[in-house]
């Protein structure tokens, strides 16, 4: 994909958007949230390590939680345009909640392995 931060600002950028307009609502803003705060707290972290020279490497299961964040915001942005066989906005929404249960998995994983760095 594009660089990390780019991948985190165009998630993060889409998902504010979503919100705003609704396309993300109810129950399917709490994947949001928790998205665009692990990324935080990851990125925080990862900066912290990296002044004590202590790297934080990518993982498999983080590029998946990428690849299915950036699949849900397309579904979610085709929305009703998608043609009436392809339900968009259920897959899209399906994708969100993935895309969170593995950002939740991914940062504890990642949380685990700096604390045990940090002072």
């Amino acid at each position: 994909f594009l660089d990390p931060i780019a991948d985190k600002l165009l998630v993060a950028a889409a998902l504010m958007m979503m919100v705003s307009f609704d396309r993300i609502s109810g129950f399917s803003v709490l994947p949001a949230v928790i998205i665009m705060c692990r990324e935080i707290l990851v990125s925080g972290l990862r900066e912290h390590l990296a002044e004590l020279k202590v790297p934080l490497p990518v993982t498999v299961l983080a590029k998946w939680k990428t690849t299915a964040q950036i699949l849900a915001i397309g579904f979610l942005l085709v929305g009703d345009a998608s043609p009436d066989m392809i339900p968009s906005v259920l897959i899209g929404d399906i994708l969100l909640w993935i895309a969170g249960i593995v950002t939740v998995q991914t940062g504890y994983l990642y949380l685990r392995t700096g604390l045990k760095h940090l002072d």
